[in-house]
């Protein structure tokens, strides 16, 4: 089990995952307006916006909430001072971190996630300094059980997507960031529901982590994603099977 997708399969097991409703919203709320002030307010030109607009429809938030952060983005309205930061390291068993967060306090971040690795057993690093082990990709996920594998592959790639692999009980498609809206509206008209869409920093290549590192692995990056500031915790670690079970 590798990365990213493996991560949120064991998060949605063990239900650490963004159901806490109001954190959940804090973060979609500042993604919303850090992707508005970078492209504009308009989803129809401004692919990370649409992708932010559609993860907070996932968790039910009002169509006022979204507006207001969009305006916010824009600078329509006051309040709108956040930006957004990335920090790099490395976990148990030499696995890369590329953390992504959004930010009032990038002091307060800082510290906070410094903290997390140093309580964790990993180590922050320097700008650059895993980054390089990543690509920016647009990733959708979708029930494995619920469709067909073949047809499911054969729409995607039709539409342009880049990969199509299945990861436990879910196809993991993926494709260029400009493209993630013309995949995704394709699989939609096909019938395939999407469970969740992203852009995601994808590893070029994986780490083996076993036994007590993988777990301690899994902890810090739990407790990463637990800050209120971390947006989304990317990883190249690829564990077994059997452990991603028992951790959850």
């Amino acid at each position: 089990m590798a990365g990213h997708s493996k991560w949120k399969q064991i998060k949605r097991k063990k239900a650490v995952t963004d159901s806490r409703r109001a954190s959940s919203w804090t973060k979609v709320i500042r993604e919303i307006t850090i992707a508005a002030k970078a492209g504009g307010g308009d989803p129809g030109g401004n692919p990370r916006l649409r992708t932010a607009i559609d993860a907070a429809k996932a968790v039910n938030m009002p169509a006022e909430n979204i507006d207001r952060a969009i305006k916010k983005g824009t600078g329509e309205l006051e309040g709108g001072n956040i930006e957004e930061v990335a920090y790099e390291g490395y976990g148990p068993g030499g696995a890369a971190l590329f953390i992504e967060a959004t930010t009032d306090n990038p002091h307060r971040t800082v510290a906070d996630i410094r903290h997390a690795f140093s309580r964790n057993g990993g180590n922050l690093g320097t700008t650059n300094s895993v980054a390089w082990m990543f690509d920016r990709k647009g990733q959708l996920y979708i029930d494995a059980t619920r469709h067909d594998e073949e047809r499911t592959l054969e729409t995607a790639l039709e539409a342009g997507a880049e990969d199509f692999v299945r990861e436990g009980d879910q196809y993991v498609v993926s494709t260029s960031p400009t493209d993630i809206h013309a995949v995704q509206d394709a699989l939609r008209a096909g019938g395939v529901k999407i469970d969740e869409a992203e852009l995601a920093m994808v590893p070029k290549n994986t780490v083996k982590v076993e036994g007590r590192d993988a777990e301690a692995l899994l902890k810090l990056i739990e407790v990463l994603e637990e800050l209120d500031d971390v947006s989304k915790v990317f990883s190249n670690f690829d564990i077994d099977s059997e452990l991603a079970e028992a951790a959850n």
